[in-house]
């Protein structure tokens, strides 16, 4: 995916998730999927909050702020949100950067806990990479350090997205039908997941699979039903 980082004007350090397959793969759907009138089949003049969380670099939302930007006319507000502070300090940076800074507003956060009650039931489009190695494989190593936070989603790897998911529901937007990505990996348990899924209320589709040496890396899609 070098041609998405290239016309993204961005710093890294290793403190940071440096993106990588995964994160390639959100912008590559997107690319496919996004024009003048709609982001997914999701008309754009029915979108008014979109939020990434676990931001990192900031890539995925300087990616849709460039592509607004671009298109005057167009009142989306776009909202980055990361547990570690390096992150933020990074992707602000980034957005700076890339002209972008007043394009995108940062929040530091742990999920949804530092998030103004403002921004509840708002956002039409939510994007998440999240973590989910499980946190006995990272913490078998005495070195422990803040990134593992960008790695480890709890004892089976799925309990950070499932906390998630809960708290997320407070701040969907309950006018127009609001859209959550994700990412997982199929070493995953993601029959457990998916029933969790269901339980709470949510319709989930899979719409892309790419294999990365030992594993498949699956882009999916969920909505309130």
């Amino acid at each position: 995916m070098d041609d998405i980082s290239k016309e993204l004007n961005l710093d890294f350090n290793k403190n940071v998730y440096k993106p990588l397959d995964d994160t390639y793969l959100f912008l590559k759907y997107f690319k496919q999927f996004i024009n003048k009138d709609n982001i997914d089949g999701i008309k754009l003049n029915k979108i008014s909050y979109i939020l990434d969380m676990g931001t990192g670099t900031g890539i995925i939302a300087i990616f849709f702020a460039k592509y607004f930007k671009s298109n005057l006319g167009l009142n989306i507000k776009i909202y980055a949100s990361d547990i570690l502070l390096d992150a933020i300090k990074l992707s602000k940076k980034n957005a700076k950067k890339n002209g972008l800074e007043k394009q995108i507003v940062f929040i530091h956060s742990n999920l949804f806990n530092n998030f103004p009650i403002s921004l509840k039931h708002k956002f039409n489009i939510i994007f998440f990479n999240p973590p989910y190695l499980p946190s006995e494989l990272i913490f078998k190593t005495t070195n422990k350090k803040k990134i593992f936070y960008s790695w480890m989603g709890g004892k089976s790897g799925t309990e950070t997205f499932e906390k998630f998911l809960v708290q997320s529901i407070e701040f969907l937007s309950p006018i127009e039908k609001p859209y959550i990505y994700f990412l997982f990996s199929s070493n995953s348990p993601l029959d457990e997941l998916y029933a969790k899924i269901e339980k709470l209320g949510f319709e989930l589709k899979i719409l892309i699979k790419i294999h990365f040496f030992f594993e498949d890396i699956i882009l999916h899609r969920i909505t309130r039903v």
